[in-house]
């Protein structure tokens, strides 16, 4: 996590608005995220759990940034897991 959060381990543990700033996605990310939002009617607590787990597979693959493609695929487990 964050160097300036030293009590949060896990992304999990992360606040919505500490892990918007941790994501921070770039426009075309966010447009995708945002159109998902609206097509799946995600609420406000499943979209910040699309941001944690994009968050983590962006820390597995060794990334810095969260891209487009860890967002595409946190989607994919969160619509998946809607439709189970």
């Amino acid at each position: 996590m964050e160097a300036g959060h030293p009590e949060i381990f896990t992304n999990a543990a992360a606040g919505p608005a500490l892990i918007e700033k941790l994501v921070d996605p770039d426009k075309e990310s966010q447009a995708l995220l945002l159109q998902a939002s609206e097509r799946f009617n995600l609420s406000a607590r499943a979209y910040h759990r699309v941001l944690k787990v994009a968050r983590t597979l962006a820390d597995l693959a060794g990334a810095e940034k969260v891209a487009r493609p860890h967002l595409a695929e946190a989607l994919s487990y969160r619509l998946n897991l809607a439709t189970a």
